[in-house]
């Protein structure tokens, strides 16, 4: 048989729900000159299809890129070999739907119920409506902010270089309403009545260099990173937290041997003078060199991960502060994002790449299950996809933001800043991903915007 003509024996699957869009458990021949795009049609022959639906495909778990006879000759089979090939909906592209103007570069993002925050280098907080509009700021932070959380509908939480993080009360007004006719409302919120919306609820410190990332659990604790290699861990109801004297270090230093810095912070301590300040419940130890990133087990908040420039990723017991697993590799991590389902921690490295790491294994396994490779730039910020347990958004200084399948190593789809002032090398990094099921895949970074794609409903014809 000529190699045109050649055809390999297959048997086509799905996982997905819908009944409709099972083929009948039988085998077919497939040319083997076939791609994604003959292979759809084979399979949307078969479910008699009035509308063609597109389709994606997997071979023992790695995702289709080329055509059957290429993935043959790659994995060294024959055309006798027997194929079970699994088939997805395909993902549509990311295509734009906005962006909005921030007044200096967007570090961070973080998505609620009917609103975005950000965080900015200028050293505010905003809160946007999804229609662009600014509703609230937050001044207080005297020098860039990093990263940004929503703790709760009325409650954020904020770090940045000037060392400290920041809870803050925020509005909502149904809850608002929900409290006035039902007298709810819990005591923490109660107490804060006196705070005015948009004001800083308490001063949380305890780092010596700038904090980058901030994680919230939905057991009322907060984990930070920070560049003076440590990791602090917090509790969202202040009264747990120790009370800290501002004047502190003051105190404890002759008058002649103040840093300008020190100063600096009296100064600031007596601007903020009547605000509630802080101390960490713990400071987590063991990194030698600055934390990048530091988030919580998403099913088990008595666990934390966290990577760092000294290349590392480590697993904490938050019960007993312990670090319980170190798995090294070989280049500084700046990013992390879980995985739950499938159990595996995606790391985004100064390497350009993202790596895949089973929390599972110990340190004696092999550390590295698998590399994501297709950008030209650090990767700094990472998130999961609400809607299919295999795909990751990933925002990198090389301009762009990528969408994965981890089944495949090489990106599905790159969004590009639209903003036509954008020059490539000059201002456009991304710095922040974040992937919400209502909004969309939002993004932003040294282009003064927060950009949204189409994050919802790719999986739609």
């Amino acid at each position: 048989m000529s190699e045109d003509k050649a055809q390999v024996k297959v048997k086509f699957f799905t996982r997905e729900q819908e009944e409709s869009l099972h083929v009948e458990d039988v085998p077919v021949y497939a040319p083997i000159s076939l791609k994604r795009y003959g292979l759809s049609e084979i399979v949307n022959h078969l479910l008699g299809s009035e509308q063609p639906i597109p389709f994606d495909f997997l071979i023992e778990g790695e995702l289709l890129r080329t055509s059957l006879q290429d993935y043959l000759v790659k994995k060294g089979l024959s055309s006798e070999t027997y194929l079970n090939i699994e088939y997805t909906r395909a993902v549509l592209p990311p295509s734009y739907l906005a962006s909005y103007n921030n007044d200096d570069w967007v570090s961070s993002i973080d998505v609620g119920d009917r609103s975005i925050i950000s965080g900015s280098y200028d050293g505010v907080v905003r809160t946007w409506n999804l229609s662009g509009k600014v509703e609230k700021q937050y001044s207080g932070h005297s020098g860039a902010v990093r990263a940004v959380k929503f703790i709760s509908n009325t409650r954020l939480v904020s770090c940045g270089n000037d060392r400290t993080l920041r809870m803050w009360k925020t509005r909502n007004d149904d809850l608002a309403s929900y409290n006035n006719i039902n007298g709810g409302g819990d005591e923490d919120e109660d107490e804060d009545e006196n705070v005015e919306e948009g004001k800083t609820l308490a001063i949380l410190e305890g780092h010596k260099a700038p904090v980058v990332s901030v994680d919230v659990s939905n057991n009322s604790r907060i984990l930070s990173a920070s560049y003076d290699n440590s990791i602090g861990f917090w509790s969202t109801i202040y009264k747990e937290m120790t009370i800290v004297d501002p004047m502190e270090d003051l105190k404890n230093s002759s008058n002649n041997k103040v840093s300008t810095a020190a100063r600096k912070r009296r100064k600031m301590a007596l601007k903020d003078g009547s605000i509630r300040r802080r101390a960490p419940l713990l400071l987590l130890e063991s990194h030698n060199a600055p934390v990048e990133q530091a988030i919580f087990d998403s099913t088990d908040n008595t666990v934390g991960y966290s990577v760092s420039q000294d290349h590392t990723i480590k697993t904490w017991d938050l019960v007993t502060a312990r670090c319980i697993d170190t798995k090294t590799t070989s280049y500084s991590l700046l990013s992390v994002a879980q995985l739950p389902s499938l159990h595996l921690l995606a790391c985004g490295s100064s390497a350009r790449h993202i790596t895949l790491h089973d929390v599972r294994m110990d340190s004696s396994s092999k550390v590295t299950q698998k590399q994501l490779i297709g950008h030209k730039n650090f990767v700094v910020s990472l998130d999961t996809c609400p809607e299919n347990e295999y795909m990751l958004a990933s925002a990198s200084h090389d301009g762009t933001v990528k969408i994965w399948d981890v089944r495949s190593t090489s990106p599905m789809y790159t969004i590009t800043r639209e903003d036509p002032s954008v020059e490539k090398g000059i201002n456009d990094k991304v710095f922040a991903v974040r992937w919400s099921k209502d909004v969309g895949i939002i993004s932003g970074g040294q282009d003064k915007k927060i950009q949204i794609n189409k994050g919802d409903n790719i999986f739609k014809s």
